[in-house]
């Protein structure tokens, strides 16, 4: 029997809280947290790779290694809730340093003002990233991603939200982080054909994991019991 409205809603909405938070914590911190360190050290050993008269590999190698140890330090003092030397050593970055180290130190300027609940100020943040045609396509694209999850979550016009998803859902390599994004947009729409329609993108998806995938499913079928 299916289950009545008023139950079907409160498991939809229990369900979308917790897309919510992995989006914003599991997908977005941890992987900075965790990795942000790691991507910085390996762009310096290819640029230095790259580079063929000794000398110039030295100093591009020790200035690459400057920045690696700032940037160690900044994240330190941001883990340890201390957001303003934190900052200081981030806009540094954002302003001395060039390509994915400038990149990454205005995301993590962002990072800092939503953990300090300025959440205005990170999205201003997000879309200059997002607008400047210097930023690295990838780092473009986490930011817009991030940033659709914040104008998601704060009720910002939908084709705000779907303007910064849409190019990131089709193609050879879609994003299912995007695509689970863009299935909430649509639910908050009351667009569910099309939000379920989103969710079974995920859940056949060879590239989503499989926590992912086994959500997608129980918000497809859930759309499917409401309608």
């Amino acid at each position: 029997m299916k289950k009545n409205k008023l139950q079907a809603q409160i498991e939809e909405d229990a369900l979308l809280r917790e897309v919510v938070e992995d989006v914003k914590n599991d997908q977005f911190r941890q992987m900075w947290d965790k990795y942000g360190l790691f991507i910085i050290i390996a762009v310096a050993v290819i640029l230095t790779a790259t580079v063929s008269f000794e000398g110039i590999k030295n100093w591009q190698l020790k200035k690459s290694q400057e920045l690696s140890n700032a940037y160690s330090v900044a994240l330190s003092l941001q883990n340890q809730g201390r957001f303003d030397e934190s900052l200081q050593i981030y806009n540094e970055l954002a302003e001395n340093a060039s390509g994915i180290y400038a990149d990454i130190a205005k995301m993590q300027i962002a990072n800092v003002f939503i953990e300090q609940n300025k959440v205005d100020d990170a999205m201003a943040i997000l879309q200059n990233l997002i607008n400047d045609t210097a930023t690295l396509p990838e780092m473009r694209d986490i930011a817009a991603l991030k940033l659709a999850s914040y104008k998601l979550d704060s009720d910002a016009p939908a084709d705000e939200i779907s303007n910064l998803l849409t190019p990131l859902t089709v193609g050879e390599n879609p994003s299912n982080i995007a695509r689970e994004l863009m299935a909430m947009l649509y639910i908050r729409e009351n667009d569910m054909a099309k939000a379920k329609e989103m969710y079974e993108s995920i859940a056949s998806s060879e590239d989503a994991p499989d926590n992912m995938k086994a959500r997608a499913l129980d918000m497809a079928n859930l759309l499917s019991e409401t309608k």
